[in-house]
């Protein structure tokens, strides 16, 4: 199984974890539990941040957590990618790309769900090194 394929079977494992913010295991996922559950799958050791509020903007700084995690930009889409979107004004958001869509913890559904479509637009996508 690739690393791709890993991410995808472990943030799969996590639909219908409820969402927490915060939340790190399978008691309550937020979007950053859940890429760090699916990264950890693949062999990516992803520092968690914590202490965050929902909101946010500072889009520099998650790339530089992400880049630090080992993960490298690609522009071609993979499942399995860890995609980073803007969610609204000032809320950017995690998602783990599938074969035809994303998994994700939604805050308004209030549990980790797939979909097929994507809502936001799409700020960056990183890969482990590799993959």
């Amino acid at each position: 199984m690739s690393p791709g394929e890993r991410t995808v079977a472990a943030a799969r494992s996590a639909l219908g974890v409820r969402f927490r913010l915060h939340g790190r295991d399978t008691e309550g996922l937020d979007c950053v539990g859940l890429a760090a559950l699916a990264l950890r799958a693949a062999g990516v050791g992803a520092p968690v941040p914590s202490g965050y509020a929902l909101r946010s903007d500072n889009v520099a700084r998650v790339v530089a957590m992400i880049e630090a995690a080992g993960l490298v930009a690609v522009t071609d889409a993979r499942a399995g990618d860890l995609l980073l979107l803007r969610a609204g004004p000032g809320q950017l958001h995690f998602a783990i790309q599938t074969e035809d869509g994303v998994i994700h913890a939604d805050a308004m559904l209030r549990r980790v769900v797939e979909r097929s479509a994507l809502p936001w637009p799409v700020l960056g996508r990183w890969r482990p090194e590799g993959d």
